[in-house]
């Protein structure tokens, strides 16, 4: 077997789309090659925004349940699948979540829903390939 643990950033993006439909490719490749697949990982990072003034909006918490619930419609019953929604830096949360539960391959989009902030705090993407201690995928 490759890889034993994979895990995917999912924000509901077509990209993350594409990086989770890329995950179930690879785990059914695995499949059919080694009796045992690898688990499937599905992370969807939250952070409030603030702005410059002092407000803060906080995400309702049942766009990320739909979010993770999007992800959880795609995914084949015959693929071992967990799902984790986690507050904070999107790029920490899943370099934390990933070290914390063994995961051996990070694959994710280019970019996410987060465009704007992106551009004012830098790629999620672009800090996770950085300090990922595992290979990371990023799918176009």
């Amino acid at each position: 077997m490759l890889f034993t643990k994979i895990l995917v950033a999912y924000d509901g993006s077509n990209l993350s789309k594409k990086a989770l439909a890329k995950a179930i490719d690879i785990i059914q490749q695995e499949a059919a090659h080694d009796a045992q697949a690898p688990p499937l990982h599905v992370i969807h990072g939250v952070q409030d925004v603030s702005y410059a003034m002092g407000t803060t909006i906080t995400i309702d918490p049942k766009i990320s349940e739909a979010v993770i619930q999007e992800a959880k419609d795609v995914i084949p019953a015959s693929v071992d699948a967990s799902y984790v929604i986690q507050n904070g830096s999107p790029a920490n949360t899943i370099l934390d979540y990933a070290d914390e539960n063994g995961i051996d391959l990070i694959i994710m989009g280019s970019r996410g829903l987060g465009a704007i902030r992106e551009f004012f705090l830098g790629s999620v993407s672009h800090n996770v390939v950085q300090n990922a201690k595992v290979p990371v995928l990023i799918v176009k």
